[in-house]
């Protein structure tokens, strides 16, 4: 009786210390996610702003319609000097104290090019 309340003990001893393993794994692949998410964001917020640089409106604006309010903080958007245009944006993190220091960025020019 008793090897095997010390061996279901030490069963739970062990799951416990894997515990705060597991829940950092999960929080390093949600992370990557979110970092998967914000590049495919970006790049339909790149395609938006060049469709407006291509008809006269503001990229600026098509750029920051094309994402969600709280990507909007770290937008960058800027013409490119061979056409097209640049979008950068933050990746937000799954912590959200503290402000991510990657950016990911998209160019789309849709054809188009200044001279």
């Amino acid at each position: 009786m008793t090897a095997l309340r010390s061996q279901s003990g030490q069963a739970s001893v062990e799951a416990v210390a894997v515990l705060p393993f597991v829940v950092l794994a999960a929080l390093v692949a949600w992370q990557l996610v979110l970092a998967g998410h914000t590049l495919w964001l970006t790049a339909g917020a790149a395609r938006a702003a060049a469709r407006a640089d291509s008809v006269g409106a503001s990229p600026v604006i098509a750029a920051r319609s094309a994402l969600p309010r709280s990507m909007e903080r770290g937008l960058d958007v800027s013409r490119l000097r061979q056409g097209g245009v640049r979008v950068a944006v933050r990746v937000p993190l799954v912590l959200r104290r503290w402000r991510s220091p990657v950016a990911v960025s998209a160019v789309s020019s849709l054809g188009r090019e200044r001279r």
